[in-house]
């Protein structure tokens, strides 16, 4: 993954996401929009075979787009971590009646 500054003000950014596609983008957007600071989030991929995505944030007055982006991405981490121990345990649950 490969990301690429396209636009930066302080309530604004927008930025290429090489490699990635709707999956990952949508997790991303979800996540921005949980944050009420978050004015709005978004994404485009021009065309699905040949474009990257690109994500588009704008924050209100007191809150950076950058500072928004990783607070997101916190939230998905934790929530990974989440749903990981879940799964383990659920699985281990499983394996021990079989």
């Amino acid at each position: 993954m490969k990301i690429k500054v396209l636009k930066r003000t302080p309530n604004e950014l927008r930025i290429e996401i090489e490699g990635e596609g709707h999956t990952f983008c949508t997790l991303l957007q979800n996540a921005l929009l949980e944050d009420e600071m978050v004015d709005m989030a978004g994404y485009d991929i021009p065309h699905p075979l040949v474009s990257n995505p690109v994500l588009y944030v704008r924050t209100k007055e007191g809150k950076r787009p950058i500072n928004a982006l990783r607070d997101a991405s916190r939230r998905i981490r934790d929530r990974y971590s989440e749903f990981r121990k879940l799964l383990e345990e659920a699985l281990g649950a499983e394996g021990s009646h079989s």
